[in-house]
């Protein structure tokens, strides 16, 4: 006798079948792996449902493949291809409407699907940060242009949390491009009249929608003429709920690195995905994209040594635990204890050192005749002599290093491979568990590219044409390993993703520590440390290869200059076989990796016995 389906099967045949009724597509092929939610070749791939399809992030994955499925019912990517604006900022609020648009018109008369598409975008806006935007600057332009088009569309207001971040800018969007917003209104179910309108819209918002393919001086859409522009629109808006969609670029257009989502690996139109770690052996060529005598100023009008992004489209922040199956991931950890039980006991011993000096800064100590407090029994005679006696209490005086944060940033680059990777996973373990047993706070994160040489950022400026001085040519992806508040054994088995073949590729600091130092900002803890461990200068061949030389290098020293002299964040820096000296005021570099665990608990313990960058500056400006 066939046994019964469990509940998550049950889940996933409805899933399936919701899906291919809303894209109108009866033999839709929908699967579930890791590499979801995305849509390539005809298939949509969501991911695993939660062990329980009752609970509160079901909703969010229906929403997942609900948006999914509308994209295929409601949006031509050929079309989409003749419309979009060459500028990659204009491309981005105009991706992130349609998106809008298509969610729109496919959940009109649909409450239930309303419903989960409000959950699937809850969910992303949060995993990028966007919903912890608390100032105006800080707004994601793409989103916030986006969540004011849903209401005028669907006369529904944004969804809590999403409102209030939309509130922060919604006087200047209605100011600048009000009225053009209202008129898109009347044009929602015509993708290419939409467009048009859309266009005017950017324009408004001083967004150039430039001379992208099928764009003229018109904004009628039918007097466009279609071009050889075969641009990838995987950067929509639509694949990114599963790792956290794209913040992309703020009101004050500069680029925010916590974005898209690891559905991003495929194509809306149904172009053949990118593999994760499959990408193309063929490199970029030599100088592509470069003139012979370089222009002071590139095509946007910057200094061309200025730092600039061509496409954040493609980039993702998300949880280690969304990169890999939950058996593999089992596999992984189980690997990495291995090796822990080798290391431990060196690492450990050090360890248990840096506990016994912090916990010894914890001695209690009291403050006596207090008005209010802990019933200081030493004094119990008073209170009995004198009841109404108030100075009867005593109270414990707080640990100068508890209200801590520390943040662990790995070089997940592919010179880490093999033992130096395996090493800094087992020192972030033991000092994760030492902090926490202390009440120090500690959050894990790692930085690599999605691809080598490039990936789907790069094929898009092949598309554009090749202009020069593109900026980052590579697909970002930031692991978070484990998040500050998450405890130790919750995140434990997230850390032998390290271990994963694949997954180390290439790195670009600059932005990862600029991600890293933002995610700290966000802490309410008062201290706040930074500890970045790295083997090598950052290394992407494609963006190297079409900009000034030294180009990632000269970001990465501005963006620590910028954190050392005016962040509160302590920053410190290790570099495996690799002098750091050179860009960090406060480092150390080791020779040899097995170093790593004693020097990373030694730093940490100098840190704690010295006066916090926030009270050293308050105490200079003092005198």
């Amino acid at each position: 006798m066939a046994s019964a389906e469990t509940p998550a099967e049950i889940f996933k045949r409805a899933l399936a079948h919701a899906a291919r009724a809303l894209a109108e597509q009866s033999e839709l092929e929908v699967a579930f792996g890791s590499e979801g939610p995305k849509l390539a070749d005809g298939i949509l791939t969501l991911p695993h449902p939660p062990r329980d399809p009752a609970g509160p992030e079901s909703a969010a994955l229906r929403g997942q493949a609900d948006r999914l499925a509308l994209r295929l019912a409601n949006h031509d990517a050929a079309l989409n291809a003749q419309l979009r604006p060459a500028d990659s900022r204009a491309a981005e609020v105009f991706d992130a409407v349609e998106q809008a648009r298509i969610e729109a018109v496919g959940s009109q008369s649909l409450a239930g699907v309303r419903a989960n598409l409000e959950a699937a975008l809850l969910t992303r806006l949060e995993k990028t940060g966007a919903l912890r935007v608390t100032e105006a600057d800080r707004v994601p332009a793409a989103e916030a242009v986006a969540l004011l088009v849903r209401e005028r569309l669907t006369g529904r207001p944004s969804p809590d949390g999403a409102g209030t971040m939309l509130d922060l800018v919604r006087g200047e969007l209605e100011g600048k491009a009000g009225a053009e917003i209202d008129a898109l209104a009347e044009v929602a179910g015509d993708q290419s009249a939409f467009a048009g309108r859309l266009k005017a819209v950017l324009r408004a918002l001083d967004l150039d929608p430039g001379d992208g393919a099928g764009d003229d001086a018109s904004d009628d859409p039918g007097n466009e003429e279609p071009e050889a522009q075969n641009q990838d629109d995987a950067d929509d808006q639509d694949e990114e709920d599963d790792a956290g969609g794209g913040e992309g670029q703020s009101m004050d257009g500069s680029t925010d690195d916590q974005t898209s989502g690891d559905e991003r690996d495929a194509r809306p139109d149904g172009s053949p995905a990118e593999p994760d770690g499959d990408a193309s052996n063929e490199g970029p060529e030599v100088n592509e994209g470069a003139l012979p005598n370089r222009q002071e100023t590139g095509d946007d009008g910057r200094p061309v040594d200025a730092y600039r992004v061509f496409t954040t489209a493609y980039d993702e922040t998300i949880d280690a635990a969304d990169l890999c199956d939950p058996s593999e991931l089992e596999r992984l950890r189980a690997l990495l204890d291995q090796q822990l039980t080798a290391l431990s006991s060196v690492v450990a011993r050090l360890a248990n050192k840096l506990q016994r000096r912090l916990l010894a800064q914890q001695n209690r100590s009291w403050m006596f005749d207090l008005e209010e407090g802990v019933l200081d029994t030493a004094r119990l005679t008073r209170v009995i002599t004198d009841p109404t006696s108030p100075l009867s209490f005593k109270a414990e005086s707080e640990s100068p290093f508890r209200d801590t944060v520390v943040t662990l940033l790995l070089d997940n680059s592919g010179s880490m491979r093999g033992r130096p990777i395996m090493v800094a996973a087992v020192c972030a373990d033991i000092l994760a568990r030492t902090l926490e047993r202390c009440g120090v706070k500690v959050e894990i994160l790692g930085f690599t590219t999605r691809a080598w040489k490039g990936g789907q950022s790069r094929e898009a400026w092949i598309t554009a044409g090749k202009p020069s001085n593109p900026g980052r040519l590579n697909d970002l992806r930031h692991i978070i390993y484990k998040s500050a508040d998450a405890p130790w054994r919750r995140a434990k088995k997230n850390l032998g993703l390290m271990m994963r073949e694949g997954l180390l590729k290439e790195n670009i600091d600059g932005e990862a520590l600029t991600w890293a130092h933002e995610r700290l900002l966000g802490r309410p803890e008062a201290r706040q440390i930074l500890m970045v461990i790295s083997d090598g200068s950052p290394v992407d061949d494609s963006t190297q290869s079409a900009n000034a030389a030294l180009y990632l290098d000269k970001h990465l020293r501005q963006v620590i200059e910028e954190i050392e002299t005016r962040s509160p964040v302590e920053l410190i820096a290790i570099g495996i076989g690799h002098d750091v000296t050179r860009w960090y005021r406060r480092a150390v570099t080791i020779v040899d990796v097995e170093q790593l665990g004693g020097v990373m608990i030694e730093k940490l313990a100098e840190l704690f016995d010295s006066e916090p960058k926030a009270a050293s500056k308050r105490r200079r400006r003092a005198a």
